[in-house]
């Protein structure tokens, strides 16, 4: 009954239990391992020597994790003590919970390793097949042991990618403009219209994107870059596109064109597919900005560094 009531003045005040665990972990946290110590001693002293803290110290600190607990976790005897059940049981999950402490320093500080670490890394759907492989590789070369966390997305998903710091770096277009994050141009693709073989333009070489006004597209779905820099060069050209077909992958679009579900305005094919003619835009200038981005103000970990650095490096000739 004794630690009941001693717990219980301890942690009446609060009302809210979320509250209340938020304050008990605070408390507790800075003497687990101080606990942990003298419970694998079983000597207050050799414990102090051990962990290079003063006796008086550690004392204490065992002292005030008993009242903050209502518990007491060590019977005394003399310079030595034993842990009580309560005492037990609470040392098998401070163990893990220091376990698991220990295990996230070491991952985050492997991490960060200059020669071993991780670089988390988003890149568009269509940087897949031949640029960012190639990228890879050639910072390999310098960087053997450097680890990547690949992620392949549409750009406004890797942009949240970076605020929410799942992503250090990301290869996006448009490139965006916003106060949290920094942007680098690092190169241009030219867009095609993307045809059936069998179209009235594919005899063409050059078309004005005004000519294929009567036309339906097949186009990526809202929120891609690729439909925003679409719907604007559309607009550019004095129409408004009619969207036979909303899609996530521009390999898709292109095999969908082959079918003659409609035309498409694409960068060009890692491999050409048959089935469609790809026409240079003439006008207006079909072109999209390829470029680098990252959350500002956030340091940057030691392999993190270098392939930004790689990636500024390749200003102008980034796409292969």
């Amino acid at each position: 009954m004794v630690h009941q009531q001693r717990s219980q003045s301890r942690l009446s005040p609060y009302s809210d239990t979320t509250d209340m665990n938020d304050d008990i972990v605070t408390l507790l946290a800075p003497r687990l391992a101080y606990f942990a110590g003298v419970a694998r001693t079983e000597h207050v002293t050799r414990a102090a020597h051990e962990m290079q803290v003063p006796q008086s110290t550690l004392s204490r600190a065992m002292a005030r994790l008993e009242q903050d607990l209502g518990v007491d976790l060590f019977a005394r005897h003399g310079r030595t003590v034993s842990l009580t059940p309560a005492g037990r049981t609470f040392l098998s999950s401070v163990e893990r919970a220091l376990a698991e402490i220990e295990r996230a320093a070491d991952e985050v500080r492997a991490d960060a390793d200059a020669a071993t670490g991780k670089v988390a890394f988003g890149f568009l759907h269509t940087m897949g097949a031949e640029t960012v492989p190639a990228l890879i590789h050639d910072f390999r070369a310098d960087h053997p042991r450097v680890r990547f966390s690949l992620v392949q997305n549409y750009g406004e998903a890797m942009l949240e990618g970076l605020r929410a710091g799942e992503l250090d770096l990301c290869l996006t277009s448009p490139i965006p403009d916003a106060p949290d994050l920094v942007a680098r141009r690092l190169d241009e693709q030219k867009l095609r219209l993307v045809v059936p073989a069998d179209h009235r333009l594919a005899a063409r070489r050059r078309v004005r994107l005004a000519e294929a006004a009567d036309e339906s597209f097949v186009t990526l779905e809202p929120g891609y870059g690729l439909r925003r820099i679409t719907d604007a060069l559309c607009s550019e050209a004095g129409f408004r596109p009619r969207v036979a077909f909303e899609g996530e992958e521009a390999e898709t679009l292109r095999g969908l064109v082959a079918a003659g579900l409609g035309v498409a305005l694409l960068p060009p094919p890692a491999v050409p597919r048959p089935g469609v003619v790809e026409l240079t835009v003439t006008a207006p200038r079909a072109v999209r900005e390829i470029g680098v981005a990252w959350l500002d103000g956030h340091p940057d970990t030691p392999p993190v560094a270098a392939f930004k650095k790689f990636l500024l490096s390749r200003r102008g000739h980034l796409l292969p």
